[in-house]
């Protein structure tokens, strides 16, 4: 993350991660605006390049050449990556109205969501026909029918409605792609069935003669039927049916004709045209609210109309990022005049394309070729992005008197990474509670409820209290998901102890700004904490914050405990199995995010990993009968194994193979990216044995990885313990893993507690 010292001063939100809005984030990177804040909304983390989809389909390219990471693309641009999906917009508060989470207000606000096909205009297509668009929903639906091919036998017939350019270019690129997969299985290719629909008389209609005439001649020899001048009345399971009566067996369906906006759009009272696209000006600003810009296909430019094509969306990026500034700066935006003839290079999926330009046209491989070096130069703009600068200059370690004092030096002033690998002193507490809802509890005398100077809890009787507390530094941009992984962190310590969650005070640090856009901080990170919180069943009853340079957020947690049921570190048993119920990672993937060197879907599954509690897997494995818990934090795998083994008086043995790792882990390990409180945790290798043996494992750098939001690591007495993990993955935790043994501590042999196997 970017951290300019500048107070924010206007937020400008981007809702999509089309071509128009990656444009303006890579424009904003090269050259930012002092006190202009970006936020990036979208509901997915990689968004697809659509001139290259066809190739994709086809099998010439990979996921991730077709697909720009907007997690590593808003890193770099030191803008906030918000993964949601936005459900409406109050203009009267200047908010964007979220699912499942809080609203988040704007000062100036761009869209560029594309648009979808209207399904639902025909019945049953929207229960049996797969959209095209959103291409998520599609990639999901073609990668399933890949799969299915391993196991079908007999015909498979496939209908694609819409003989525009995106239809017959789809249609072409699956054929070409299914006839080589059934081949390349021994199957008949012959059994493979394509049927090409729409309303017009002419495939391809907004293109000139010739260009038709070139794809009516590839698709008759590819043996894919039209079907035209009929618009399809109904889709049922299995059955296609035009209105001039023709009825087609089918085995899938998509749709790709008679795109439109999202519904939700006609609640906002903007200018929309009637396929529910937004009507802006030249300037492209919605034609009524000066503050709401809009490019890409949701646009339609009131004076230039233009075809929905990504060449298009492409283009508006640079005006569209040059306006957004000067409406940040008070300047007036300027016109924007789009080309009147465009060039579209469609493929036909066998690495051989047509280009098309008004009453021009040439094809050839020669100008898939061309296509290819186009669209690959155009992704090098999003993917090959520099290095992060990682902030300050390294301190002189002449005097350091070893080399481990060398780099804690070091350590001390680099980047440092967040969650638990970015600890940090204690500075105080929370503001601007009162819109929050905590759950109120009966054992709370004195909360946020009736505020005092300090909260009054009840104890019951024959129960014991549990304190913890924790408090870290911001790792990501979203102060929600931020709140709730803090909130979910903090948690963690009363649940591995088998207690449950009575009460939790907030301490938190905001970045010096101007009020309102310090509150919205605040309340975003704090309602992620409560729900959290509201979920445990734990009573937010307090908090204060101070400014600093960081964000950052911890609590103190109260738990109530039976207190012969207390499952603590020194309750291992020789004998037992050790189990680890989530996978670990989580350092080395957010300081490779940091540096620009993570997936967005590895952050994703590290995200959705520290998002989930701990609650539940701490009951299960008490039922088991454990005796001995602590939750992977801080210390890493491998030390709080060390701090288990230790009271308990046994030694253990890890299976580095059966460490449930999260992915890009290993990766960005191997690549040498490692949380910057790594070096500490590494002084625990002493614990190993013959652990010079082991350093140049693939897994061994993770067992000292600090993790935050960690899972439970626990041990189950061997006769149950297979039982305990098929119980564990039912209640939804997939990972959960034996990963080891406890053994007896042998006086007379070596003085460490650990030994790895694989």
């Amino acid at each position: 993350m970017q951290k300019p010292d500048q107070p924010v001063l206007r937020d400008i939100v981007l809702i999509g991660g089309g071509h128009s809005h990656v444009g303006v984030l890579k424009r904003f990177a090269m050259k930012p605006v002092p006190g202009v804040r970006l936020t990036l909304i979208c509901r997915d983390t990689h968004t697809p390049y659509s001139g290259m989809l066809p190739g994709y389909v086809a099998g010439h390219y990979s996921y991730d050449d077709v697909h720009i990471d907007l997690s590593r693309l808003a890193e770099f641009a030191g803008a906030r990556f918000y993964r949601a999906e936005a459900r409406g917009i109050d203009r009267n508060s200047k908010r964007v109205i979220c699912k499942d989470r809080p609203d988040v207000p704007y000062d100036i606000l761009s869209i560029n969501i594309g648009s979808s096909p209207r399904v639902n205009e025909v019945e049953g297509a929207a229960e049996h026909s797969v959209p095209v668009k959103p291409i998520t929903g599609f990639n999901n639906r073609w990668l399933a029918l890949l799969s299915r091919i391993e196991t079908h036998e007999g015909p498979l017939t496939i209908a694609v409605v819409g003989a525009g350019a995106g239809g017959v270019e789809l249609t072409l690129a699956m054929q070409y792609r299914l006839k080589n997969e059934f081949e390349q299985r021994g199957k008949d290719s012959g059994q493979l069935h394509f049927h090409l629909f729409d309303t017009a008389e002419e495939i391809l209609p907004t293109h000139n003669p010739k260009v038709r005439e070139v794809f009516r001649k590839t698709l008759s020899e590819r043996g894919i039927k039209l079907h035209l001048g009929s618009p399809v009345e109904k889709v049922a399971e299995g059955l296609l049916r035009t209105a001039a009566g023709e009825n087609l067996h089918t085995d899938e369906v998509l749709w790709v004709t008679r795109a439109g906006g999202p519904a939700w759009l006609e609640e906002t009272g903007l200018a929309l045209d009637e396929g529910l696209f937004l009507r802006v000006r030249d300037t492209l600003q919605v034609e009524n609210d000066d503050n709401i810009f809009a490019a890409g296909d949701i646009a339609n430019v009131i004076n230039h109309p233009r075809e929905k094509a990504g060449v298009f969306a492409v283009r508006q990026g640079p005006p569209l990022a040059d306006n957004l500034k000067r409406m940040a700066l008070g300047k007036a935006p300027k016109d924007f005049h789009p080309q009147k003839k465009w060039l579209a290079l469609i493929s036909t999926g066998d690495k051989y394309a047509v280009a098309s330009r008004g009453e021009m046209h040439f094809d050839g491989a020669m100008v898939w070729r061309w296509k290819d070096w186009i669209d690959r130069r155009f992704m090098e703009n999003f993917t090959d992005l520099p290095p992060m600068d990682e902030g300050a200059a390294l301190p002189d370690t002449a005097a350091a008197q070893n080399p481990e004092d060398a780099s804690q030096a070091i350590s001390a002033v680099a980047m440092r990474c967040g969650g638990c690998g970015a600890k940090v002193g204690s500075t105080v507490l929370s503001r601007a509670l009162g819109e929050l809802r905590p759950i109120e509890r009966d054992d709370i005398i004195i909360g946020l409820h009736a505020p005092d100077d300090a909260a009054v809890l009840r104890v019951p009787p024959g129960k014991a209290v549990v304190h913890t507390v924790d408090f870290f530094r911001a790792f990501i941009d979203d102060p929600y998901i931020f709140g709730r992984v803090a909130a979910n962190h903090s948690l963690g310590d009363v649940f591995a102890m088998g207690a449950e969650a009575q009460s939790a005070t907030a301490v938190a640090t905001v970045p010096y700004g101007i009020e309102s856009k310090v509150e919205d901080v605040v309340y975003q990170m704090m309602s992620g904490a409560v729900d959290v919180l509201n979920e445990a069943g734990c009573a937010l009853v307090g908090g204060h914050t101070g400014e600093g340079r960081e964000l950052a957020l911890g609590f103190a947690v109260n738990g109530l405990i039976n207190p012969d049921e207390v499952m603590s570190k020194g309750g291992l048993q020789a004998g037992d199995a050790l189990i680890l119920t989530k996978p670990i990672g989580t350092g080395t993937l957010f300081a490779a995010h940091a540096r620009l060197a993570a997936k967005g879907r590895w952050i994703d599954s590290a995200l959705a990993s520290m998002l989930q509690s701990n609650k539940s897997a701490a009951d299960c494995l008490r039922r088991f009968g454990c005796k001995a818990c602590t939750d992977v934090t801080g210390f890493g795998l491998l030390g709080h194994l060390v701090e288990m083994t230790r009271p308990s008086g046994v030694d253990a043995e890890l299976d580095l193979s059966s460490i449930p790792v999260l992915p890009g882990a290993e990766e960005t390990a191997a690549a040498g990216i490692l949380s910057s409180l790594q070096p500490a945790n590494v002084r625990l290798r002493r614990g190993i044995r013959d652990q010079e043996n082991w350093v140049k494992h693939p897994r061994y750098p993770l067992i000292f990885d600090p993790q935050t939001a960690g899972g439970l690591l626990a041990s189950v007495a061997a006769d149950k313990a297979e039982d305990c993990v098929r119980e564990l993955k039912a209640l939804g935790y997939p990972h959960t893993a034996i990963i080891g043994r406890v053994t007896a501590q042998d006086e007379n042999g070596p003085i460490e507690p650990v030994s790895l196997k694989e």
